[in-house]
């Protein structure tokens, strides 16, 4: 797959100045919590019922079972494109960047275990009394990385680029083990001839990177290749949505296969090529749709929500269980193996980063339609206390992430600490 290198004029267009300006994490950033935002406040004015009309009207082919709502397809299908983008990064710190070291690289993929386990155990615990809700146990195991990258990336400016990356592997190992969870644990059936033709799928997607053989002759081809890629890719995501495998992971799985080196003769390798591309649309279009359609929460107030078992572990759960599961977790595996933390990191940081991590919104919320079906007052409950608990988590995490950042700004200005930049990430 060959990208044709962006030129950079001298004096660029306000077009592509603004699309230098998404690939910034701090503007899509502001973006997508300003969808949420309004989101919010929308569905719980006067008017919500117009918000909620719009989210649930339905496009799509019925024949491909694809007649689905406004809010799925932002979910499913815009989404992906923002995973393929975070799972394409993340191919590229495995490579070439922090991950290339299997002692860190094991830290975040542990603490993103232990905090799915712990958020689970504490949730059970509190519910094991109450046979009606204890099936909500998978509510707070989610990350929503969308917004905890967000808001890292508003918050972040001095801190240790490591820590974007710890997080960021986290939350795809968060995710993927949800989407696990959910496989297993909440969804009646799987398709598995879907799946295995999605897999299939992207065997022959991860062949056509490696640039030889068959995919060189496609590549030196004059007909251009995305005539090939764009039609696999959208197969391959139709395919992991009939599956009933949440169809972001095909994102992650392109993302995660794309050729991170340069063959001769290539300006550029496709990895970097395609995050050149698409970063501006995911940040721009993608999150920000998503987050508008995803945040509508009607907020009933604290009232009943407090009594609620299931509302009181979700919310124990991410604001308690992923700092104890993160950072325990972490701690003892430094302890025990030969794993490390990055030495531009301190302990307290990842305190910080781990109340990041107990943003569930999106995925908590769809775990939470899987585990009370058909009882609608534990749902509301369920919904109110991710709400809660994610607004929780966010502050507390604003709170420890900001004095970090100016305590690292501040040792910059004095010419000590790590060098970051001064965005919390401008692409890798």
């Amino acid at each position: 797959m060959s990208i044709d290198p962006i030129e950079h004029p001298a004096h660029p267009g306000p077009i592509a100045k603004f699309a230098d300006s998404l690939r910034s994490d701090t503007v899509g950033g502001f973006l997508l919590i300003g969808a949420a935002v309004l989101a919010l406040v929308w569905i719980n004015s006067p008017f919500g019922d117009i918000y909620e009309s719009m989210r649930s009207f339905r496009i799509g082919p019925e024949s491909l079972h694809l007649n689905l709502s406004l809010e799925t397809w932002a979910a499913d299908g815009l989404l992906a494109v923002f995973f393929f983008v975070v799972g394409n990064e993340l191919k590229q710190e495995f490579v070439h960047g922090e991950l290339r070291n299997p002692r860190r690289a094991m830290l975040p993929i542990v603490a993103a275990i232990c905090g799915m386990v712990v958020p689970a155990a504490v949730y059970a615990a509190i519910n094991f009394t109450s046979p009606e809700t204890l099936g909500g146990w998978g509510i707070p195991m989610a990350t929503d990385i969308a917004f905890a990258l967000a808001i890292l990336a508003v918050i972040g400016r001095g801190l240790p680029p490591a820590l974007r990356t710890f997080l960021l592997t986290l939350a795809i190992v968060d995710d993927l083990g949800a989407v696990i969870v959910i496989a297993v644990f909440y969804t009646a059936d799987i398709n598995f001839v879907a799946l295995g033709i999605a897999i299939v799928g992207l065997a022959i997607f991860g062949y056509l990177q490696r640039g030889r053989g068959l995919a060189a002759k496609l590549n030196s081809s004059p007909i251009p290749n995305w005539l090939v890629y764009l039609p696999l890719a959208i197969a391959i995501w139709v395919l992991m949505h009939e599956s009933g495998v949440h169809a972001t992971i095909a994102g992650v799985a392109m993302g995660l296969l794309m050729r991170t080196n340069k063959h001769e003769g290539e300006h550029h390798d496709p990895s970097h090529g395609m995050e050149q591309l698409l970063r501006p649309w995911s940040a721009g279009l993608a999150l920000p749709i998503f987050a508008f359609f995803s945040a509508g929460v009607v907020f009933d107030g604290f009232g009943e929500v407090i009594t609620d078992t299931a509302a009181l572990g979700i919310i124990a759960g991410l604001v308690g269980g992923k700092v104890i599961g993160i950072v325990g977790g972490s701690w003892l595996t430094t302890k025990l193996t030969r794993a490390e933390l990055n030495p531009s990191l301190k302990w307290i940081d990842l305190i910080g980063m781990s109340q990041l991590a107990g943003i569930g919104f999106t995925v908590s919320l769809l775990i939470a339609e899987l585990s009370f079906v058909g009882a609608e007052h534990h749902l509301a409950h369920a919904k109110t206390g991710v709400l809660i608990a994610s607004l929780i988590a966010a502050l507390l995490s604003i709170f420890i992430l900001g004095s970090r950042s100016r305590h690292y700004r501040r040792l910059a200005a004095e010419g000590q600490g790590p060098t970051a930049p001064s965005d919390a990430n401008q692409g890798s």
